[in-house]
């Protein structure tokens, strides 16, 4: 790890921290690529249930790319936000969950990988934006995309079409985001619902992500006649029958997440 990516495992659950404050925590290549290593080693550890994504400093979350490394240049090799955005590349969608604690600016790519996380804690000082139609550089960029189907349609489009920011509350309002609270709080909140998470099955999270978003892609009706190969691997999960004990017992259950 670089000193622009911070990362540490703690009780199952990974942060992973954009610290690059003074650039207002936009990715540059170099640490597009070292996002993607990341998502990858957080998939393949089994011991590690969930992710939470911050960033360093109180001014920005993250502002987007950051063209002036090359980024534009690079981005056919790798979507932004190590592959998880829509944005140049090929998309990825990581298996744990993954929470974001956004803070200040998130704008243009910054605010569609947040939009990229099942859960969103934001500070109050929280400002989400597409910029692009100001600076007239609009292109094929996924955020608008995520926008439209995670926000009210007209709410959506006033986003899109004027470059004006949602403050933390209206998108709270909105149901972009899960919470909102004081700047200072921000850590221990995206904290606690990772601690939320992790009293679940680590393997019952991961199968019913995977079906939730890839019914998504078809009608309702496609999805209910639609058997998810993650939740029949489940069945015969460790974790299944540990539930089963647990509850059988009336005691908590010990996840192992095998």
């Amino acid at each position: 790890m670089s000193d622009e990516l911070l990362f540490e495992v703690t009780d199952h659950v990974a942060t992973v921290t954009l610290n690059r404050p003074k650039a207002l925590n936009s990715i540059s290549h170099d640490l597009d690529v070292e996002l993607a290593r990341t998502w990858d080693t957080i998939d393949a550890d089994p011991d590690i249930w969930v992710a939470v994504l911050g960033a360093s400093g109180e001014k920005a979350f993250c502002a987007g790319a950051d063209i002036s490394g090359g980024t534009e240049a690079d981005a056919s090799r790798l979507a932004l936000g190590g592959g998880l955005t829509g944005i140049g590349g090929p998309l990825r969608v990581l298996t744990k969950p993954l929470i974001a604690a956004v803070q200040g600016y998130a704008l243009g790519g910054g605010f569609e990988l947040a939009m990229c996380a099942d859960i969103i804690v934001a500070a109050d000082t929280a400002q989400f934006g597409l910029p692009e139609v100001k600076a007239g550089i609009i292109g094929e960029s996924g955020v608008m995309h995520r926008a439209i189907r995670q926000l009210p349609h007209h709410i959506a489009l006033a986003l899109v079409l004027t470059g004006d920011r949602l403050p933390a509350a209206d998108a709270r309002s909105y149901g972009l985001v899960n919470e909102v609270v004081p700047y200072p709080e921000l850590t221990d909140a995206a904290r606690r619902w990772a601690t939320k998470l992790t009293a679940a099955s680590p393997l019952a999270q991961q199968a019913a992500k995977q079906a939730v978003l890839k019914g998504l892609q078809g009608s309702l009706e496609t999805a209910l006649s639609t058997k998810y190969e993650p939740i029949e691997a489940y069945a015969n999960s460790e974790d299944v029958k540990e539930g089963r004990a647990a509850f059988t017992e009336r005691r908590a259950p010990q996840w192992t997440g095998r």
